[in-house]
């Protein structure tokens, strides 16, 4: 391998597209630190950006650092870097998700693995969260095939849920998004990080230009940042009758299965939009620990759900705003 160093140019691409992953709320709750001498990226989790009321654990914090890793290696392979990545490589100090050492790939020909990242890499500008109603055209069978051999590849399991589940899990959202109304500091939270583009230039949170329209029925799947509060000019239309929901959970349910399954999001999330298909969350019934177990498939299901996924067919949703790269990344000697 090479050992030069990574120009800055170079690194402020792969960070700033790492940032381009989701996270709850939007908080985008990372830290880059560059080594030059080491040739390594150290991300860290920072905690003053969890969600106390809706994450005491951290779990959904730890997925959010791990999209956010996949896109940092989706885009070393773009640029024609080995990332050589260890999860956790501190164990006395959670705050550090992982390490990535960089290094020019020397080889005539790219391994199949860095390729296959490598190709994901123009969905990262692409892929926006849609709050928005999808038409009633299934995903085919070959796309959600590929999606779920995407989630594989990274450890985890993506699969859209059979009928009777499908009631079921309908069911969990609609109760967990009333008992988040129902309870103030929860709705406190999420307030906190709503923005309003009318008084606020955003960098982080959800604008209210992203909440897309109300839904008609009430039956939609997707959180309303709105609330109980009006939106001047807010449409109120009617979401798919039909929604297609998937459940992406992993073997075990430790902070590197954590990251794994942020890692495997995300992967899901790129290969989904390259084949045209818009996606949004549905975290309410897994912010509750006595209806996140419900949510495995009672015949099907194994291991331990860490997000519910809502690909379907219609509009992209707009970009959300991002921190500047000054407040996330330090480089260091």
């Amino acid at each position: 391998m090479l050992t030069e160093a990574l120009d800055d140019t170079a690194l402020a691409d792969l960070v700033a597209d790492a940032t381009a992953a989701p996270s709850m709320h939007n908080a985008q709750p990372w830290q880059f630190r560059y080594g030059r001498r080491s040739r390594t990226v150290t991300l860290r989790a920072d905690f003053e950006r969890a969600m106390v009321e809706a994450d005491p654990s951290t779990r959904a914090l730890h997925i959010g650092c791990g999209a956010a890793l996949l896109n940092l290696r989706v885009s070393a392979a773009h640029h024609g870097l080995d990332a050589a990545t260890v999860l956790l490589p501190v164990p006395s100090d959670p705050a550090v998700p992982a390490t990535v050492r960089l290094d020019i790939h020397t080889g005539v020909r790219r391994e199949p693995a860095d390729e296959a990242l490598a190709v994901l890499h123009p969905a990262i500008e692409d892929r926006h969260t849609s709050r928005y109603p999808f038409d009633e055209r299934p995903v085919p069978d070959g796309v959600r095939a590929r999606l779920a051999a995407e989630a594989r590849t990274e450890g985890g399991d993506f699969a859209f849920l059979t009928p009777v589940h499908l009631e079921t899990v309908l069911g969990l959202i609609r109760d967990a998004e009333g008992y988040d109304r129902g309870d103030p500091a929860r709705e406190a939270e999420r307030r906190r990080w709503t923005r309003h583009t009318r008084s606020e230039a955003p960098v982080d949170g959800i604008p209210d230009y992203a909440f897309g329209p109300r839904d008609a029925s009430e039956r939609a799947t997707t959180r309303d940042f709105a609330g109980a509060r009006v939106v001047p000019g807010r449409a109120r239309v009617l979401f798919e009758s039909r929604p297609q929901p998937a459940l992406l959970s992993t073997p075990g349910d430790r902070p590197t299965d954590w990251l794994r399954a942020g890692q495997a999001l995300e992967r899901v999330l790129l290969a989904a939009t390259l084949h045209q298909v818009s996606t949004s969350f549905a975290t309410q019934p897994l912010e509750r620990p006595d209806l996140r177990w419900i949510l495995r498939d009672p015949v099907f299901g194994t291991g331990h759900p860490q997000m519910i996924v809502r690909p379907g067919y219609g509009p992209s949703g707009p970009r959300t705003p991002r921190r500047p790269l000054g407040r996330v990344l330090t480089i260091e000697p």
